[in-house]
């Protein structure tokens, strides 16, 4: 008995450790993204949207940099695909200010996976 203890004791913090790790990989980080400043008719405005995107991309994809070719592959991918998540979001938001009306809440999401 007194043997297997430690061993118990190992696998119960392997474990302990595991779980949030496990549970930090499948959570979805998210950025609000306001753009009530910018003028979206204007290419000004819509590139400084699009650098808005970009840069909460970074945020919400929290793969440290590394010189790792693997780990800069998935934040790479990880960026990418949060920056294709909020296209919709930004057409849409250009088809608004093109086609002035009432804007509420002028901001979008960008957000991982």
């Amino acid at each position: 008995m007194l043997k297997t203890l430690p061993a118990l004791a190992a696998v119960v913090v392997a474990a302990a450790l595991l779980v949030p790790t496990v549970s930090l990989a499948a959570e979805t980080n998210s950025v609000r993204v306001s753009y009530a400043d910018l003028n979206l008719v204007s290419p000004v405005g819509r590139h400084a949207l699009q650098q808005r995107i970009v840069y909460a991309a970074r945020i919400v994809c929290v793969i440290e940099d590394s010189r790792e070719l693997a780990l800069q592959t998935e934040t790479n991918a990880c960026r990418n695909d949060a920056v294709e998540r909020a296209r919709p979001a930004y057409e849409a938001a250009i088809g608004a200010a093109l086609r002035p009306s009432v804007t509420v809440g002028a901001a979008l999401i960008v957000s991982s996976r």
